[in-house]
């Protein structure tokens, strides 16, 4: 049973309001990327500015998660969500029109603290109206429409940079959202539920929401400012920063949950395993999953001579794959649960090492390696659809819908600092290679086994998981033999 009295299908109109959000919202990580030779040009920016331009939206994005989501279970998530679009459309316009490198730096920094207000409604909101396999197939929705923004995102660049031309097209990027959002807000209006008032505490834990705040920032900072070329060493105190205040966040849950039931995390969900190894899980494949795009897309452009659409066609098998996989995932997850999960990462893994093959083999025959490599990202992408919904439905089945908003929030946030931390690590050993006097085709394939072995991290945390549910399965099983 859903908390929700809407009929069945003004909750599947809602959810498609909420899948365009997040599409939308998710797409403007990656389409910029593309744009950004453009963009310095246009605008005269700098290496700095540029990475703001980049890193900013990201780092605003999973900064606004977990405040966004507490106060949606508070009751605000009609209100957040009317306020998200607001915004993303207006700093969306405030980027396209930006006249200086500056400005459009603050821009993105407001454009992402409006899709990170948004974000943490829309799981709210699917966990609100949804339950059981009905969950399942709206999360996977859901998680189909995430993976494939994210693969489409350089093809969409390319496309527009292509039509609206090199020097000034890159506004478009952000132009575009408008007329989205705009027929966007009606329906949202219309549609989105009015909050209703639940029982138990109304505290918003401002301590914690600071402490968590602190902790994003700092773990974030050192893998968003990364340009993998001469970055300064001492941004890496900024994680002993963090380790240190989410150490202090912990413990000041723990006693303002005692205190009060109110805290912004609720121990009883961080308790979870499911939950926990969820957003582990997710955390490491985002690492992995999201760098794939980012150095395919550098040597095809910088190195084999491709333009920005040519190189994001070669990512579209990944976003059609994807998204088709992830809609039927949805409908098998209740019934095949963790290894589902187990299985999309296998393929992942087969497609990234393929990939990673062709590279170094193919990498000086332009009119062959597109081709292979779409092949290989196709298979990639059909085990990712069956890795980001249905690992999210599961590391949810337990919570409570009254913490539904503020656990989702906090599994986006493992995903934002997942793909920081993936970029980071994959810029610098794609360009260290370069430097070290590596041909590119090798740089790149030691960029891919970064990749690879996150996804392979990701594995083994399925693995972990999905034995432990067996364990707490076999004395169920034997009481009923």
């Amino acid at each position: 049973m859903t908390d929700s009295p809407e009929p069945d299908r003004l909750r599947w109109r809602v959810l498609a309001v909420c899948l365009a959000v997040g599409f939308v919202t998710t797409l403007d990580v990656s389409i910029v990327n593309v744009a950004l030779p453009s963009i310095e040009e246009s605008l005269d920016a700098g290496p700095s500015q540029l990475q703001l331009i980049v890193a900013g939206y990201t780092l605003a994005f999973g900064l606004a998660l977990v405040p966004a989501g507490r106060l949606g279970d508070a009751g605000g998530r009609r209100r957040l969500f009317i306020a998200g679009l607001v915004g993303f459309a207006v700093f969306s316009l405030a980027s396209g029109i930006a006249p200086t490198d500056d400005l459009l730096g603050v821009a993105r920094l407001l454009q992402g603290v409006s899709a990170g207000l948004l974000n943490p409604q829309v799981v709210g909101l699917i966990q609100q109206l949804f339950a059981g396999a009905e969950r399942g197939r709206a999360f996977g929705l859901f998680g189909a429409t995430i993976g494939v923004s994210t693969a489409i995102g350089p093809l969409l660049g390319g496309l527009i940079l292509a039509i609206a031309g090199s020097a000034d097209g890159w506004r478009w990027i952000f132009l575009v959202n408008i007329p989205v959002i705009a027929v966007l807000l009606p329906f949202a209006w219309r549609l989105v539920p009015a909050p209703t008032r639940r029982p138990g505490p109304r505290r918003l834990d401002p301590v914690g929401l600071a402490l968590l705040a602190v902790v994003t920032v700092a773990v974030m900072l050192p893998f968003v400012t990364t340009t993998g070329r001469g970055d300064d060493p001492s941004r890496w105190w900024w994680l002993a920063l963090g380790a240190a205040v989410g150490v202090v966040a912990l413990l000041w849950e723990r006693r303002y949950q005692r205190r009060t039931g109110a805290a912004v995390l609720d121990p009883d969900v961080l308790g979870l395993a499911s939950f926990r190894n969820g957003a582990l899980l997710g955390m490491a494949y985002f690492a992995g999953f999201t760098g794939i795009f980012l150095v395919v897309t550098l040597y095809l452009q910088d190195e084999v001579g491709y333009t920005p659409l040519q190189a994001g066609l070669v990512g579209m098998p990944f976003a059609a794959a994807s998204g088709v996989s992830a809609w039927l995932a949805g409908r098998a997850v209740a019934r095949l649960g963790r290894r589902l999960v187990v299985l999309g990462l296998l393929l992942v893994l087969a497609g990234m090492v393929t990939a990673d093959t062709l590279v170094r083999t193919l990498g000086d025959e332009p009119a062959v390696i597109g081709w292979a490599l779409a092949g290989a990202l196709a298979v990639a992408g059909t085990g990712s659809g069956m890795v980001i919904a249905p690992n999210q439905t599961l590391a949810l089945a337990e919570v409570p819908v009254a913490s539904g908003g503020v656990a989702g929030s906090m599994i986006q946030v493992g995903q934002r600092i997942g793909s920081a931390v993936g970029i980071s690590v994959i810029l610098s050993v794609y360009y260290g290679g370069l430097a070290a006097g590596t041909d590119a085709a090798r740089a790149t394939g030691r960029a891919m086994l970064v990749t690879i072995g996150l996804v392979a991290l990701a594995l083994v945390v399925g693995l972990v998981d999905l034995r432990s549910r067996r364990a707490e399965a076999a004395p169920t099983r034997a009481s009923a033999a």
